[in-house]
């Protein structure tokens, strides 16, 4: 009997220890999908001035990833909803480490843009994927802890890989770099394929019913709204902060390392600070981020802005808003649509990865004719939108306590 009972506890042991190695594999997967998404933002100069193109152009490499990403997934997800979902995201990091691959070789920048437009694809499929599958790999009681630590990957990109790709590009160049990151996504490819069990998809979505979604759930429909503004004002100014710095603030690679580390690190404690209360009250949290953001950006606008121990805390201040944000904007999603939460997810990365590309789209457009400040001034406009869409909505945005469970 005892060693009956001794044996069924270790074999429990050895599945809830797979369960978590699984989600550490997503995690690193969310890792290397969004570094791979945002490695332009810290290389802009250095790619513009290789491949005798303006800054502006460079943002492009942002832009046509976040448009195939945000316009293809709601597609992709409906027509692969009985594809199981390990074979699906192994898939997905195949076509991630052979785009990255592809760029550290490429001859011109027309093909650099068409491969991150195949890229952008496989990044929106795994936003829309992503998060289910780990909450379907640990015990229900855990599936929102699983959540939070896939979402941490978020913070470790921040933290590590954009600046980590800045630094190696300065020792080695802007097609090393990516060659580096082609290798870690192999061995991202090899840790899922190995750890992740099979997983059925369990979310028989058609294209229809997840367009008509927002139609019908008129909270999910105004949380789509906010993340737009937010998202187009935050990722419009962010992916011009190093041209700017560089001509505000006299800054130099090792410093744009530096400051983009400081801002990653911030984005890890919003995100501690707001993993514990998120749940509760996401609204509360998506109105401080926001507003912390538009606090940020006037930092960056006035004297304070234009030295470079005031750029260190903008943009310390800008990654803890942006962090308490993101978890914000996750958990108002889960919150408006609970019982469609990978529909609803992939209607959220639509409308995340499309205005990223607009962002970037727009802020090519004013950093060009109008200078890299006024990229500035239209990401505060947008900020400020977004935050006040979600005061002026408060009864509809307005959400109760989410289940730990999702």
């Amino acid at each position: 009997m005892t060693e009956t009972k001794t044996a069924g506890q270790g074999e429990r042991t050895r599945s809830a220890l797979r369960s978590w190695l699984g989600v550490s594999a997503i995690t690193a997967s969310l890792f290397v999908f969004l570094t791979t998404e945002l490695m332009p933002v810290g290389l802009l100069t250095p790619i513009s001035t290789s491949l005798g193109i303006s800054v502006g152009a460079a943002g492009l490499m942002v832009t046509l990833y976040g448009v195939s990403a945000g316009l293809g997934v709601p597609f992709i997800v409906a027509w692969t909803r009985r594809v199981n979902r390990r074979v699906l995201l192994s898939a997905l990091l195949a076509i991630l480490t052979l785009g990255n691959v592809i760029i550290s070789v490429s001859p011109d920048f027309p093909v650099i843009l068409t491969t991150r437009l195949v890229m952008g694809f496989a990044n929106g499929v795994f936003w829309a994927i992503g998060v289910s599958m780990a909450m379907r790999l640990v015990a229900e009681r855990h599936a929102g802890r699983a959540a939070a630590i896939v979402m941490s990957g978020i913070s470790v990109a921040a933290v590590v890989g954009i600046p980590l790709g800045t630094f190696l590009e300065s020792l080695s160049g802007w097609r090393t770099t990516f060659l580096i990151w082609a290798g870690l996504s192999a061995l991202v490819f090899v840790a899922v394929v190995s750890v992740v069990p099979s997983l059925p998809s369990t979310n028989a979505v058609s294209v229809r019913e997840v367009f008509t979604l927002p139609l019908r759930n008129a909270r999910l429909r105004l949380v789509l709204i906010a993340v737009v503004l937010f998202v187009l004002g935050h990722f419009g100014a962010y992916t011009f902060v190093r041209p700017y710095l560089e001509q505000n603030a006299s800054a130099t690679p090792f410093f744009i390392t530096l400051v983009l580390m400081v801002y990653g690190a911030g984005g890890a404690a919003g995100n501690f600070a707001a993993g514990s209360t998120v749940t509760r009250n996401p609204r509360g949290g998506f109105v401080a981020g926001s507003a912390g953001l538009v606090v940020s950006l006037l930092l960056l606008l006035i004297t304070i802005g234009h030295g470079l121990a005031g750029s260190i805390v903008a943009l310390t201040a800008w990654g803890v808003s942006f962090g308490v944000v993101q978890l914000s904007q996750l958990a108002m999603t889960q919150a408006a649509a609970p019982r469609t939460f990978e529909a609803a997810m992939s209607l959220n990365t639509m409308a995340y990865n499309t205005s990223i590309a607009l962002g970037a789209l727009f802020g090519g457009l004013f950093a060009d004719h109008l200078g890299v400040t006024s990229v500035v001034w239209y990401g505060l406009a947008l900020t400020a939108a977004a935050l006040l869409i979600v005061l002026v909505t408060r009864r509809r945005t307005s959400e109760s306590a989410v289940p730990d469970a999702g």
